[in-house]
């Protein structure tokens, strides 16, 4: 079962690049957000996605949301990540694929690899965009499309 347009984010809590927990839940009621799942660190296309969500960050904190990157690497994989891009906003270890079943995103290429999917909530945490694409680029312009929509 996968997320569909006006459902509620599913309760879940991963560890940041800190090695910290973070409770989505922080942020219902507090401000919209946006939560990217990528494949991984430091690959062509996800370098290309994370580097396009820092390049447009203000964008987003313009309309009051947060960004968050969703991947299976390691909280240390994700500190060097976040150092060698210089990326603003939080990324979250999700090493056995939890949340991303929870989420239902799907595997692209045939399976073999994680699937790339953005999702944008409103402030009560209510899904309003889900985009699935293997173009990493697009993402970021769906993402604040969806976010004028609810400003």
């Amino acid at each position: 079962m996968s997320l569909q347009k006006g459902d509620k984010v599913p309760g879940f809590t991963l560890k940041n690049q800190d090695g910290e927990d973070f409770n989505i839940s922080s942020l219902i009621g507090v401000k919209p957000f946006v939560i990217f799942f990528y494949p991984r660190d430091f690959t062509p296309g996800c370098t290309k996605e994370a580097c396009a969500f820092r390049d447009s960050y203000q964008d987003f904190k313009d309309y009051g949301a947060e960004v968050i990157g969703i991947s299976s690497d390691s909280e240390e994989k994700h500190r060097k990540f976040i150092k060698s891009y210089n990326l603003p906003y939080i990324l979250l270890s999700d090493t056995e694929k939890k949340v991303r079943r929870i989420f239902g995103v799907k595997n692209n290429l045939f399976g073999l690899l994680p699937g790339r999917e953005t999702y944008v909530f409103n402030k009560e945490g209510k899904v309003v965009m889900i985009f699935n694409s293997t173009e990493s680029a697009i993402h970021i312009e769906k993402a604040l499309e969806a976010l004028k929509t609810i400003k």
